[in-house]
């Protein structure tokens, strides 16, 4: 009975593809220093100011540049060389790290130092973000695609995990500035990767060339217009908008439910990782799309239920169960979708169309948090994550229905 949860042949047949294994080994260093960073930097906003809003108009600083250049990044990936232009935002963000260890080490950090430094990283990103996703199809074979992106998923919430607790110790033996050296270290693991992985020559765009912006509409209409892609999308805006912000909320609602202080916090937040990486391993072992658009379908219901659950009671044992079934159903909507895209779309506008799904998934959480935040503090943190729960209920009915009537276009290997 446990034959179909102890085959990862999927998994296996992955790591087959040497480019994959490749770039996956610097990932994992990559994301690890990440994670190091993006701790040590709120923790080093913090002891700058002890300014609440400098440590959000920090993260505000890495996040926002995003939203705003990640389409013109889209277009960058779908115009050249989606490896060069990897190659050279991880360079930059070497740099960036170098930089921060630099002012940190010799003492000469301030907080707009710091606010400037997080808005040029945010920037980098910006690009960065639709042009490694749009790589992965490179890397695999077809069959293993659905596989590598849930793969990727799960080093993302691993290196979640350990990247805080490097850095942790890092900080409190050795202080702020290795931790952002140990990053620049992970970034030059990633470019190592890339600048060894052998990628067939890429087919040159062909058509008439449009302007930027021009480009930009045709990616929109083109994923609106999918039968597949442009509904799975907008799933995924409304679920982003309305129960995801609970990932934003997370500290205030440790509090304001389950007065558990920060150890609570941090039960919520491993259980929410738990969930994350037992969906990325879910989905890892699947070696088609088949029934897939049902499964993000049904993790907007799932999220529902967690969300509900958190908010039902003020036993922290069972908010730590609710986060695991929302962290599942917030990865298995975002990797499922991700996988969609990318077995579906047209190469050609794939930066593109990756790089609204990205914005979708880094900026409307964040919008959604500071509605609902702002809610809170007038209504009590209650009502905005039940309303919000009820409304992505009613979205879920809808997509319910959309998916049943188009089974068969949605399980085709590409349009």
């Amino acid at each position: 009975m446990f034959k179909g949860w102890a085959d990862f042949s999927a998994v296996t047949g992955a790591f087959r593809n040497r480019n994959f294994a490749i770039y996956t080994t610097g990932n994992i260093f990559s994301h690890t220093g990440l994670w190091v960073q993006r701790l040590a930097v709120g923790w080093l906003s913090w002891t700058l100011t002890e300014s609440a809003f400098w440590v959000a108009a920090v993260a505000f600083a890495d996040l926002f540049p995003v939203v705003v250049l990640g389409p013109f990044g889209g277009v960058l990936a779908d115009r050249i060389d989606r490896l060069k232009v990897v190659v050279f935002c991880q360079s930059l963000s070497v740099v960036q790290s170098l930089l921060l260890f630099g002012f940190v080490f010799f003492d000469a950090i301030t907080i707009e130092l710091l606010f400037a430094l997080a808005l040029f990283q945010g920037a980098v990103g910006g690009f960065n973000q639709p042009a490694r996703q749009s790589l992965i199809p490179s890397l695999v074979k077809k069959e293993d695609l659905t596989s590598a992106v849930a793969i990727n998923s799960i080093i993302f919430n691993v290196a979640r995990f350990i990247g805080p607790a490097i850095a942790g110790v890092v900080i409190a033996a050795y202080g702020l500035a290795p931790a952002f050296a140990i990053n620049a270290v992970s970034y030059l693991c990633v470019i190592f990767a890339l600048l060894i992985m052998k990628l067939p020559p890429r087919e040159a765009p062909t058509g008439r060339q449009l302007t930027i912006l021009g480009d930009m509409l045709l990616g929109y209409r083109y994923t609106m217009r999918h039968a597949t892609i442009g509904p799975l999308i907008l799933l995924s805006l409304a679920m982003s908008l309305l129960v995801r912000p609970m990932n934003e909320l997370l500290p205030a609602a440790t509090e304001l439910i389950f007065a558990a202080g920060a150890g609570g916090l941090a039960m919520l937040t491993a259980a929410r990782g738990v969930g994350a990486t037992l969906a990325g391993l879910v989905l890892a072992k699947r070696h088609n799309i088949d029934g897939l658009a049902a499964r993000v379908v049904f993790s907007a219901l799932l999220s529902v239920i967690s969300v509900i659950g958190f908010i039902a009671t003020e036993f922290l044992w069972v908010g730590v169960l609710a986060l695991v079934v929302f962290g599942y159903a917030m990865t298995s909507s975002g990797v499922g979708t991700m996988t969609m895209i990318q077995v579906k779309v047209d190469n050609r506008v794939r930066g593109r169309v990756l790089s609204f799904n990205g914005l979708i998934n880094r900026g409307v959480p964040a919008l959604g948090g500071v509605a609902m935040g702002w809610v809170a503090d007038r209504a009590g943190l209650y009502w905005p994550l039940a309303v919000g729960a009820g409304l992505c209920f009613v979205v879920f009915l809808v997509a319910a229905r959309w998916e049943r009537r188009t089974r068969p276009e949605a399980h085709a290997a590409g349009d």
